[in-house]
């Protein structure tokens, strides 16, 4: 692992969480750092999300304060007060301003933040800022809520022999219906960007990633994705190809990341991937991913290992888009069960093994001769997703 050079990081238990685990954790930058973010498009959302909105793209960012266990959503006045005050609390240790200061939360809705332990856990955690591989793991504990594990990415590539670095974590299980992002992720990197190209950065890397996941469908009030850029790589970006790799880079990690979040989905027993080819354009194509992703009948469907295809079949059909009922074919895991409008002849039990026997689970829907590509993962339903989120606050 080697962490972007100009980053230090902690995490500590301040006890917003009843449990006693981990809850606050702060990125900063050893100098003023680019930042660019994308955030949740629920009219609902967090008081962390329209600071952050005015925040963002710039030049002057110190740091990220993270806290878990609560939203800080729904809470009125009191709650933007709150958030403001942790900005106020990490800008006076960092000595910069709290307008360079980001903030994120995330965890139960309408509950005020336990201010006295949020600003000793803030006491704490900028003291124990540092760069070590140990304080990046701490820090990617302290965001996750529900998480199984946190969720970590990176990747070093050199340009002339002088490395880039890129280093991502993120949370997410539930409550992961995005339509922008879908849960909280943060991508630093040492590379030299201007806040115009961090944002087209993020923004083309999120559409390919975080924007093609779900779990419920549900859209949080608290979604973000941060791209932090210190600068501080001696490679020198200095054209548009080499930008085009770095945003590559990028978006895979993000991928990779995004990928983690279903596959932690609360109860989760599969991961599903959801190809789209021949749509009329793009948007329809990924209509039609999200649509199947979302269905309930379908996540049960692979739940059990029941290859129920007229369930995906019929999603496409009222998922909106312009498509040709007789022109559509379904594989599920290699094997075809639908071709050109038509059902095929293929072995039910044969085709149940390979759902139940492999975590992932792979449709692909051709749904004309059009060029629209796209894909999405979910994760597929069970009696402990309901379960766990019948009894989430009691």
């Amino acid at each position: 692992m080697q962490l972007p050079l100009g980053f230090r990081y902690a995490g500590v238990a301040c006890g917003i969480k009843a449990s006693g685990k981990k809850d606050l954790a702060i990125i900063s930058t050893d100098t003023p750092a680019i930042c660019a973010g994308v955030y949740t498009q629920n009219i609902v959302r967090a008081t962390s999300i329209d600071w952050n909105r005015r925040m963002t793209p710039c030049d002057s960012f110190r740091a990220l304060v993270v806290n878990s266990g609560n939203a800080n959503a729904c809470t009125g006045f009191d709650g933007i007060k709150n958030n403001q005050t942790m900005a106020c609390e990490v800008a006076n240790h960092l000595d910069t301003e709290p307008a360079n200061v980001g903030v994120l939360s995330t965890g139960i809705i309408g509950v005020q933040l336990p201010m006295k332990e949020v600003i000793a856990g803030i006491d704490a955690a900028t003291t124990a800022l540092s760069a070590e591989e140990e304080n990046f793991t701490a820090a990617s504990v302290a965001i996750t809520t529900t998480d199984k594990s946190p969720k970590t990415n990176h990747l070093t590539y050199n340009i002339d022999g002088d490395q880039v670095r890129i280093s991502a974590m993120a949370k997410g299980a539930g409550m992961i219906g995005p339509k922008m992002a879908t849960m909280l992720a943060v991508v630093m990197t040492d590379a030299a960007l201007t806040p115009t190209v961090a944002q087209s950065i993020l923004k083309t890397a999120n559409d390919k990633s975080f924007n093609r996941i779900s779990v419920e469908g549900h859209m949080s009030t608290n979604d973000a994705v941060m791209l932090i850029a210190s600068g501080k790589s001696k490679a020198k970006l200095d054209s548009a190809a080499l930008i085009l790799q770095l945003t590559s880079f990028i978006t895979n990690t993000c991928i990779d990341l995004a990928k983690q979040i279903p596959a932690d989905g609360e109860g989760a027993t599969h991961l599903i991937e959801i190809v789209v080819n021949g749509a009329k354009h793009d948007g329809d194509a990924d209509r039609i991913a999200r649509t199947i992703a979302n269905s309930a009948l379908v996540k049960t469907a692979i739940t059990g290992g029941d290859p129920n295809w007229g369930r995906i079949v019929s999603a496409a059909g009222y998922a909106g888009a312009d498509i040709d009922a007789d022109a559509i074919s379904l594989k599920i895991n290699g094997h075809l069960l639908f071709e050109q409008g038509q059902p095929v002849s293929f072995n039910p039990r044969q085709v149940s093994i390979a759902i139940a026997e492999n975590f992932e689970t792979k449709i692909e829907l051709t749904v004309g001769g059009g060029a629209g590509q796209s894909n999405h993962w979910t994760s597929d339903l069970t009696v402990d997703y309901v379960r766990f989120n019948s009894e989430y606050t009691t």
